[in-house]
C-alpha cells in the first residue's frame, strides 16, 4: 500500500482534514466558553397586548430561571421553554436567542374561565385545566363553576358559551355547567334555578329544550318569582318543576 502514492495521498489529506476538524471544533468550544457569551439577560415578553397580568418577576425567578443551564450557545432552547412552561399562569412559551448574551422568551398567559371539579383546578377560556391561585383568578369576581368527564373540557367550555347565548334572551346567565359521568348536561342559572336537560340525542336536542324553557319561563316567574329550584327538560312534551313549597311533574318517560 505504501507504494500506492494516490492512496498515499488520499489518506493524508483525510488525516489532515479531520485534524483540521478537531482544531476547529476545539476552537469553536473554546470560544463558546468566552465570558462574552455568558447570558446576561432573559428578555420576556407578552403574546397578549395587555401583557401578563398574573406571572410575575419574582414567580419567574424562583420557578424557571433556576432550571436553566448553559450559555449563549449551549442552552438548550426546549428545556429553557419548559422552564417557563412549569411557571404558575403560563399556558405556551417561545425561546429564541439574540446575539451575543440574551434570550427571548415569550409568554401566553392563561385566562382563567371558571373553576374546574372538587380539587380547586381552573378551566381556561380555551378549555385548558391548569393550576394556580384561585384568589388571583377571582380578582375580577366569582368564577362560573365547571365540572365534566376527562377530556370534555373543550365541550364544557362550548356549551357554556351556548347556555350564555340561549339563556340570555330571559336575562339569566349560567353559573355553573355540569357533564355527568353518562354525558348528560344541568346547568345553574345566576337566579339559583338548575336545569336538567339530560343527554344529547341529536345536534339540536339541548337547543329545543332551552328554548322550550325559554318561552314558558316567564309565566313561570311570575307565578313562582324567585322560589324555582330545579326545573327538569329532559320529558319530550313537558317539564317537572321543583320550587319551594311546590312541585309539578309531567308525564312521559325523561330522555
Amino acid at each position: 500500500m505504501w507504494h500506492d502514492v494516490r492512496m498515499m495521498n488520499a489518506t493524508t489529506n483525510a488525516l489532515l482534514g479531520l485534524l483540521a476538524l478537531c482544531l476547529l471544533a476545539s476552537g469553536a468550544w473554546w470560544l463558546a466558553q468566552r465570558p462574552m457569551f455568558t447570558l446576561r439577560a432573559i428578555q420576556i415578553d407578552a403574546v397578549e397586548v395587555e401583557g401578563l397580568r398574573h406571572v410575575s418577576a419574582s414567580t419567574v425567578r424562583n420557578t424557571a430561571l433556576p432550571r436553566i443551564r448553559g450559555n449563549f450557545f449551549t442552552a438548550n432552547l426546549d428545556q429553557v421553554r419548559q422552564a417557563f412552561e412549569s411557571v404558575p399562569w403560563v399556558r405556551k412559551a417561545a425561546v429564541r436567542r439574540e446575539w451575543p448574551n440574551k434570550l427571548i422568551v415569550t409568554l401566553e398567559e392563561h385566562q382563567a374561565l371558571g373553576t374546574w371539579g372538587e380539587d380547586g383546578k381552573l378551566l381556561s377560556v380555551k378549555g385548558d385545566v391548569f393550576t394556580a391561585n384561585l384568589a388571583e383568578a377571582e380578582d375580577d369576581g366569582d368564577l362560573p363553576e365547571f365540572a365534566g368527564p376527562d377530556g370534555s373540557e373543550k365541550d364544557v367550555v362550548a356549551r357554556y358559551r351556548d347556555f350564555a347565548n340561549w339563556f340570555g334572551g330571559i336575562k339569566l346567565a349560567p353559573e355553573a355547567v355540569r357533564l355527568s359521568g353518562r354525558y348528560a348536561w344541568s346547568v345553574r342559572l345566576d337566579n339559583g334555578m338548575t336545569v336538567e336537560l339530560g343527554r344529547e340525542q341529536s345536534k339540536s336536542t339541548l337547543k329545543d329544550r332551552v328554548d322550550r324553557l325559554v318561552a314558558i319561563y316567564p309565566q313561570l316567574a311570575a307565578r313562582l318569582a324567585d322560589s324555582i329550584e330545579n326545573v327538569d327538560m329532559r320529558y319530550p312534551n313537558g317539564l317537572a318543576l321543583k320550587a319551594r313549597g311546590l312541585k309539578l311533574g309531567a308525564e312521559g318517560k325523561k330522555k
